[in-house]
């Protein structure tokens, strides 16, 4: 397996503007002699999915859910950072790159990210003219706040709701060439398997999830925008249908993967409350533009959080990275509540921290956090039946977003010709820890402003042939699929998908989590090992195939993970250094910050897969040529 990034020449703000001067074009009234499947409908999906459509290609679009409005982009709430400079404050294309590069603990490719921040201020463009209410100030020009991780304000929003509204933008765009017939979305169907022809890829094997069918599709190309894998977790703020089978079953296929160690605890969710509980609500990241976020300083202290008085409280981000504040990156953030608990000063009453907005209540009145962030406290007080305008919220670090994903190249391809991967499926822009509001900014660039030309190109130059559904590999693949499902569904034992589903994730939590070490990874892989044994021998699989079975959905998605989370502790176990997320707890400083090696991990891991429990590991060097590789600090 060769890593080929595909870099283009010339400097730093001139690579993308030289790609798109040289790349090959197709006529545009040939576009309409091709077809490409987008897997998924979230903002990268449904972005790319709209525009292909537009240019004249046949796309045809596919989502698991009855409605391509449901993927879990919706659930995003602060923002999306875009170099806009509205504010102001000293913002640019080139800040924005630094922030993103440096928040990722230099370990993300210079040229990808720099690409990102060039495109972030057409995204906006592209959503305003689509009707995306965007908060406003007080003339009328396009609102901006803070989030983690920089120093001005660039991430534009719409109330907490700001995922919700651009993928109804998204969406509409979508729904636009459907009316068009451009575009064909095929919903409610999983794709199961990736078909790979003379070492291309060919098309996709999916399941209607409403009839149990199992269906063959072909196209020139296939686009992978299916989100990432924080569900290994279990407890995560991911929505519970959101899944890595695609990308995995596309990993088994040659598609090398990268980084899976880089997984995202974000510092703002809602602590757990229960045995019975499916997944963690997040709260956005950007309440900590207004919340203060403490614990006593006196260890198990029972009093209710208005009785400890401010001078027995700790603020301890303000105390730390007085620079930054309560707005220091996620990685960080997180780890700074685990060790605040851990040392025995949490709040009361649970696994958590104080996130108060008293202070600015005080200062700008209760009415302007509501206009900020009302739709957020209603869901807390819901959630909790706790007023967060009278009494601090209780929050506690989540597992949330994956920064590693599929390996791609500067053109968004992954190992396998002819299969592109976007959004939070690859692992290209984010390094080791994602600034908030980069998720959303990435999606879109990717779809709106990335694709079409990287797609454009691949065609023109390979001009692969439309394989037959009735090839024998689709056939092969097919037969291969309808076993494994069959397998699922005889193995009869007598435990539920969901309790091997907790079992597994809280050995990741406990293994895998927010601090590793190699004793404990070492135990957490020998146990997934273990515990996928068990899976195979003894789960049970209710129903049959031929009609609706969540259960059978959710069997196969656990499989995957069970085979993944192997591959994500290794991945931690092989990389001997701290960076971002993936905290080594050998690898530190007197500090207790995270200790880079920049001599021998200064690349990226793309690992290939040969049998379930062997791989090979490779290495793209990350080389530095615009930014100077330094301790990433926030004090």
């Amino acid at each position: 397996m060769k890593l080929d990034a595909k870099i283009p020449e010339g400097n730093l703000s001139e690579k993308w503007t030289n790609y798109k001067s040289n790349m090959k074009l197709i006529n545009p009234t040939n576009k309409r002699k091709y077809s490409i499947i987008v897997v998924g409908t979230g903002l990268a999906g449904a972005s790319a999915a709209a525009t292909l459509g537009e240019l004249g290609y046949n796309v045809k679009a596919f989502t698991y859910h009855d409605s391509a409005r449901r993927a879990h982009s919706i659930a995003a709430q602060g923002g999306i950072n875009a170099a806009k400079n509205y504010q102001n404050d000293g913002d640019s294309v080139y800040r924005l790159f630094y922030d993103t590069i440096k928040g990722g603990d230099f370990r993300a490719r210079e040229s990808n990210v720099y690409r990102l921040a060039e495109v972030s201020n057409n995204i906006i463009d592209q959503c305003v003219a689509q009707g995306v209410p965007f908060a406003r100030d007080y003339g009328g020009v396009l609102d901006n706040r803070s989030f983690g991780g920089a120093q001005v304000s660039r991430t534009f929003y719409a109330r907490g709701q700001t995922g919700q509204q651009l993928l109804l933008g998204a969406v509409s765009a979508l729904n636009r060439q459907i009316a068009k017939k451009t575009v064909t979305l095929y919903n409610q169907r999983e794709m199961l398997d990736l078909v790979v022809v003379d070492g291309k890829a060919a098309g996709i094997i999916v399941r209607n999830l409403l009839t149990g069918e199992i269906e063959r599709h072909n196209a020139n190309a296939v686009i992978l925008a299916t989100g990432g894998y924080a569900n290994v977790f279990f407890l995560s703020t991911n929505a519970m249908n959101c899944n890595a089978t695609a990308i995995w079953r596309a990993h088994k296929k040659g598609a090398a993967f990268a980084n899976p160690c880089y997984t995202q605890i974000h510092p703002t969710c809602l602590p757990k409350h229960g045995e019975g509980q499916s997944k963690l609500t997040l709260m956005s990241e950007s309440l900590r533009n207004d919340g203060r976020i403490w614990v006593s300083k006196s260890k198990k202290d029972l009093r209710e959080p208005w009785n400890i008085p401010e001078d027995e409280r700790d603020y301890y981000l303000e105390r730390k990275y007085p620079s930054y504040g309560n707005l220091a990156p996620r990685d960080i953030s997180s780890r700074s509540a685990k060790e605040a608990y851990d040392d025995g000063r949490g709040a009361k009453g649970g696994e958590a921290v104080y996130l108060d907005f008293r202070d600015s209540i005080n200062r700008l009145g209760a009415k302007v956090i509501e206009e900020r962030y009302g739709n957020l406290m209603d869901m807390y007080q819901t959630i909790t039946g706790e007023n967060p305008y009278k009494s601090p919220m209780k929050i506690y670090p989540a597992p949330h977003y994956a920064m590693g994903g599929l390996w791609v190249d500067y053109e968004l391809m992954s190992t396998i010709p002819g299969m592109f991967v976007l959004g939070e499926a690859n692992f290209s822009d984010h390094g080791a820890n994602r600034l908030g509001a980069s998720a959303l900014m990435q999606g879109l660039a990717d779809g709106y402003f990335v694709i079409p030309y990287t797609l454009s190109n691949y065609l023109a130059s390979e001009k692969p042939a439309l394989v037959d559904t009735n090839d024998k590999q689709f056939a092969e693949e097919e037969s291969k699929t309808r076993e494994y499902i069959d397998k699922l569904l005889s193995v009869n034992g007598k435990q539920t998908v969901d309790e091997f589903h907790k079992k597994l994730g809280r050995i990741l939590w406990d293994y895998v989590g927010m601090a590793r070490n190699e004793a404990g990874l070492k135990k957490g892989i020998s146990l997934i090992r273990e515990m996928r044994e068990e899976f195979w021998k003894d789960v049970k699989v209710v129903g049959k195939n031929e009609d609706i079975n969540q259960t059978l959905e959710r069997a196969g998605r656990v499989a995957d993970y069970f085979e993944f989370a192997e591959l994500l502790a290794l991945d931690a176990l092989n990389r001997n250094e701290s960076c971002g997320s993936h905290f080594r707890e050998e690898y530190q400083t007197e500090e207790g910050e995270a200790k880079r090696d920049d001599e021998h991990y200064a690349h990226v891991a793309a690992w290939e897969f040969h049998d379930v429990g062997k791989w090979t590991r490779h290495q793209e060097e990350l080389n530095y040529e615009y930014v100077k590789l330094a301790t990433r600090s926030y004090k």
